[in-house]
């Protein structure tokens, strides 16, 4: 893990605070930007959403963003009052150890919902988390760790552009459906970038690539994705802005890869792609409806080529659409052509399910040039156990 090529300028950490119940797993971490960031946010767009999402949303996009705390196994969600002014304490402890206002700290939580925080852990776990990551070390591994909740694996990406780096790390394995895609996201730079373009390049980024998963359409309360900047010297223009606004894109883009293909309990990973829509909006809906359909999901799951459940999906999407304007392949294989369905064979269609972990529908319409590729995964009988298991 120790070949990550960074962004310069930012420490990490991430430590043990008994947070959660399990023994020796990290469960707080911390960003901290050694000068100040221009930032911006995307957050869950759930009408009930968390105490930190209410914090971090008031002090977005800024200009002079210092850290980023984050818990994880607590969401901070549907605790009132007291959930704002324990969101907002965990800004002040970090903010009085790096010296800064607590209005340059953001929060972000993640874990059980209902639950007041113990403070008392928080307390004593945030100058440690602060204080571990001013020895400097590269810890952007162990701060990747401690936000996972049912994750299996930690998801970091970077790209190089022009001499300036963009690091991304996220977390997220289920309670996954856009509005934003629970999964929270931190992606840092050492570009210099004014808040209102870095927001503008992280919502299209959101868009196109966390808005385009889904695990099983539930639209958490704590969804976050930050994106920090803390470079010196003029704002990007030109082609160079550009051509930035692509490298936040791809992290964004493979983070999001990895949170579907991460899904809990998931034998496969399901790209869907739609193509030939009035409009990408409509691409999009059509994506989204099929890629939630618990039927496609456990056909998927079965190794069943039943390929009628992802049609009908796309029919009560609420797209309009003939059915001699849409065609469909599985893999290579095409299975209904110009609404007709085209004879193969089933064995190899199963086994095409069976033996690939990733699996592809392509949706073809003869609409306009409306577009999008979609992530999901299957349904599968862990994925009920864990959910079912998930406070008891």
């Amino acid at each position: 893990m120790n070949d990550w090529h960074l962004a310069r300028g930012f420490r990490y950490a991430g430590v043990v605070s008994n947070l959660r119940t399990e023994p020796d797993r990290r469960d707080l971490a911390v960003i901290i930007s050694d000068t100040p960031a221009a930032a911006a946010g995307v957050f869950t767009q759930n009408r009930v959403c968390a105490a930190p999402v209410q914090v971090s949303r008031a002090r977005l996009p800024g200009d002079s963003i210092r850290a980023v705390v984050i818990c994880s196994g607590n969401a901070n969600a549907c605790t009132g009052e007291q959930g704002l002014r324990d969101a907002e304490r965990m800004a002040e402890l970090v903010a009085r150890d790096i010296g800064c206002d607590p209005k340059q700290v953001l929060v972000a939580s993640t874990g059980v919902i209902g639950r007041p925080l113990p403070m008392p852990v928080l307390e004593a776990g945030i100058p440690k988390a602060v204080a571990a990551a001013r020895e400097g070390k590269d810890a952007l591994s162990d701060a990747a760790h401690a936000i996972l909740t049912t994750d299996t694996k930690i998801k970091v990406n970077t790209r190089v552009v022009d001499g300036h780096t963009v690091t991304g790390f996220a977390k997220g394995a289920a309670m996954i459906g856009p509005n934003m895609a629970t999964m929270l996201g931190f992606v840092v730079t050492d570009a210099a970038v004014a808040p209102h373009f870095a927001h503008d390049c992280l919502k299209r980024a959101a868009d196109d690539t966390f808005n385009c998963i889904s695990v099983e359409g539930h639209t958490s309360t704590n969804d976050t994705v930050f994106l920090l900047a803390n470079g010196s010297g003029p704002p990007l223009s030109g082609d160079a802005a550009h051509r930035f606004a692509e490298a936040v894109h791809a992290v964004c883009a493979d983070l999001a890869r990895q949170i579907a293909a991460d899904a809990e309990g998931a034998n496969h990973l399901i790209t869907i792609d739609v193509e030939g829509c009035r409009s990408d909006a409509d691409a999009r809906t059509v994506a989204k409806t099929v890629a939630d359909s618990a039927l496609v999901k456990t056909a998927v799951f079965g190794a069943d080529p039943n390929w009628g459940r992802v049609v009908s999906a796309a029919g009560y999407s609420g797209v309009p659409f003939d059915e001699k304007d849409l065609s469909l392949w599985m893999g290579d294989m095409l299975l209904y052509r110009d609404g007709t369905p085209l004879p193969f064979d089933a064995a190899t269609a199963s086994a095409y399910l069976k033996r690939n972990r990733e699996v592809h529908f392509r949706l073809v319409f003869k609409l306009g040039t409306g577009r999008v590729r979609f992530y999901t995964c299957d349904l599968t009988h862990e994925y009920v156990t864990l959910n079912a298991d998930y406070t008891t």
